[in-house]
């Protein structure tokens, strides 16, 4: 209890900098083009970031627990330089297309906004080659069970980050935004390098470093597939009015927040757990201990929806009802954050059950799932915002997240009645 709560309070913490630096942009600038450029602008980026970040935790940690220490810091370099590589090569190729393909992405922006969002994104690019080396640091430190500065260094790069912010944003504008945007993860880059030890010779053929490639890729090919649901979010709220994209994207912020909290705190310890529980048989403890975070991970999303109804609007009011946020605009983030509300139960949750899939080793599963049902969601979501907007995207989305959660905790329990032991 002790751990979780450290855990999310650090949690918190690293996340209150990301989001506040996002909101303190939003209420400066205030909902329009210029905040719709700069979040449509992180879109390709953040992408990679889910997708590559979030494989190699659920990858790594369960290969890297329990190996000694001469094979654990060889695979970690290893696996550090095969990740770095890979995104250096893919962050230069994306940078120089970007006029072409950032096009395609925002295709209801003007001219201007274009021009804006190719700048704004190849200075966001460059932060994407150093997220994806944090992934590799993240699960180094999460395999070793050293938590909290993995938590921690995060938290003092952001809040420095927030500082500057403050300074620069009035004086230079958006661009200076993205440009501390990306300094802040070299710095967090830098601060985690300590865990990785002394720089060694890679071993780039052997099986563990081959069980690790079968692993991730599925959840690579699959991720980068159902993930790509944040590029057609900017494709069509780019068709809708001005500042749309930002309001929704921030309404998604908030619930991203407290879900990264949850799975932190509660999903992400989990995984060496249940790992440790799949490696002795243990598969009482294994149900035991997935039910009961499970059930806790529910309760705190249901209390956090019911707050979120009784008393959105002094809430959101509270925190964003000033600068040049608007009456009207705060109207719209309170019921774009309702519609979503099932996003906030299925993607907290939906971290639990993929992290006990994961802690089995059975990365597939979860991700030929995730691929059937998004592939039926994505017609169907571009339906309902051509039918009702902004809120109509929200409620596919809060519809999809819920599905996904209730077909993995189905697969999950029709596991167990199949099999009696692992």
């Amino acid at each position: 209890m002790k751990q979780i709560f450290q855990l999310g309070l650090l949690s918190a913490l690293n996340i209150f900098t990301v989001f506040i630096f996002q909101w303190y942009v939003l209420i400066q600038v205030g909902p329009g083009e210029v905040t719709d450029a700069f979040f449509a602008g992180m879109a390709v980026p953040q992408l990679v970031a889910i997708v590559v970040s979030g494989s190699l935790m659920h990858v790594l940690v369960p290969l890297l627990t329990g190996e000694s220490e001469e094979s654990f810091h060889k695979l970690s370099w290893t696996f550090l330089l095969l990740v770095g590589a890979l995104f250096f090569t893919a962050t230069v190729i994306l940078y120089f297309f970007a006029p072409w393909w950032v096009q395609l992405i925002v295709p209801g922006f003007d001219e201007a906004g274009i021009e804006l969002t190719v700048e704004l994104t190849r200075i966001h690019l460059i932060g994407m080659f150093f997220t994806a080396i944090n992934g590799v640091q993240w699960a180094v430190y999460h395999a070793r069970q050293q938590f909290l500065w993995s938590e921690f260094a995060p938290t003092l790069a952001g809040l420095f980050a927030f500082f500057l912010l403050i300074w620069a944003l009035s004086k230079f504008g958006i661009v200076a935004a993205a440009w501390i945007g990306t300094i802040k993860i070299v710095f967090q880059t830098l601060m985690l390098l300590p865990c990785m030890g002394r720089p060694t010779f890679p071993g780039f053929r052997n099986e563990i470093t081959r069980e690790a490639w079968r692993r991730i890729k599925p959840l690579l090919i699959g991720n980068a597939y159902y993930k790509t649901d944040i590029l057609v979010d900017r494709f069509l709220l780019s068709l809708a009015g001005s500042g749309s994209l930002s309001l929704y994207y921030f309404g998604q912020q908030i619930f991203n927040a407290i879900t990264q909290i949850i799975n932190k705190a509660i999903a992400v310890p989990l995984v060496p757990a249940l790992s440790i529980c799949h490696k002795s048989r243990n598969i009482e403890k294994f149900k035991f201990l997935y039910r009961r975070k499970m059930l806790l991970v529910l309760i705190l999303c249901l209390i956090g929806l019911l707050v979120l109804m009784l008393f959105g609007a002094d809430i959101v009011t509270l925190f964003v009802g000033y600068g040049n946020f608007n009456t009207q605009s705060v109207d719209q983030l309170l019921w774009i954050m309702i519609w979503l509300g099932g996003m906030l139960i299925g993607g907290a949750a939906g971290q639990v059950a993929s992290s006990t899939f994961y802690s089995m080793g059975d990365t597939t599963t979860p991700t030929r799932m995730s691929v059937i049902t998004y592939t039926i969601y994505i017609p169907v979501k571009i339906s309902m915002f051509f039918i009702s907007g902004t809120y109509g995207l929200a409620l596919s989305t809060s519809v999809y997240y819920l599905t996904n959660l209730t077909l993995q905790m189905y697969l999950i329990n029709r596991r167990w009645k199949l099999e009696h032991t692992f």
